[in-house]
Parts: structure tokens; sequence; C-alpha cells
């Protein structure tokens, strides 16, 4: 009996540790820069179980389009939610969804599932 508990309570607090870890430890975020051609830019995210890159980089003043590809149909991931920007874009209407980001002044600008479980920002500098 002794022996079943003491497997119980080890397995109990590995759980413990990695939900800790899942929802509190610091995650590595991929970044990218858009692409600038031809006074614009651009910047393709991949909606595959969350977003990739979580954070893209456009620079101020020159109009930028964010391009969201659509790999994971998830009823979680069909949309993309831009509060800031009065956004709220379903994704399963086609493969690649674009948004016009607005670039006039510096700042952030968050995105979100419909479900707001899954997060990104584009960040203008």
């Amino acid at each position: 009996m002794i022996m079943a508990q003491l497997i119980t309570l080890i397995v109990a607090v590995v759980l413990i540790a990695g939900i800790i870890w899942w929802f509190f430890g610091k995650h590595q975020q991929e970044v990218s820069d858009a692409t600038v051609s031809n006074n614009s830019q651009s910047a393709t995210v991949v909606v595959n179980g969350g977003y990739s890159p979580e954070t893209v980089i456009l620079k101020k003043g020159v109009p930028a389009q964010l391009h969201f590809d659509m790999k994971d149909h998830t009823a979680c991931l069909s949309h993309v939610v831009f509060d800031k920007l009065g956004v709220n874009k379903d994704l399963t209407k086609q493969p690649v969804t674009t948004i016009d980001i607005p670039t006039d002044k510096a700042g952030e600008y968050n995105f979100a599932c419909g479900m707001d479980m899954f997060h990104g920002k584009v960040v203008v500098k």
C-alpha cells in the first residue's frame, strides 16, 4: 500500500510541475521581420496549432499587410481577432487571409484566436 501511495505522489508532483511550467514558464517566442519591397511590407503568419511567428516586426510609415496562412482548421483558430483594430476575420473561407495593418505610428497590436487561447502581436517600430 505504501508503494502505491508513493508512486501516486510522485506522479502528482510531476504533473503539477508540468502544469506550472506550461502556464507560468518562460517560453521562447518566434519573432520575424516583415519583408519590404516597392514601398510596402508584408509578413506571413502560419496558423497551425498556434501562430508562427508569434511576433511580427513592421517598419513605421510603410504600408503593411499580414497574411494568415491557415493550416489548422480547429474551431479555436478559425478566427483571428485584433481588438485595437476592430478586426475579427474568419480564416476558414480561404487558404490565406490578408489583413491591412496601420503603420502610421509606432506601437503594438495584439491578436488572438476567437477563443483568446492563442496569442501573437505586431510591433510597429
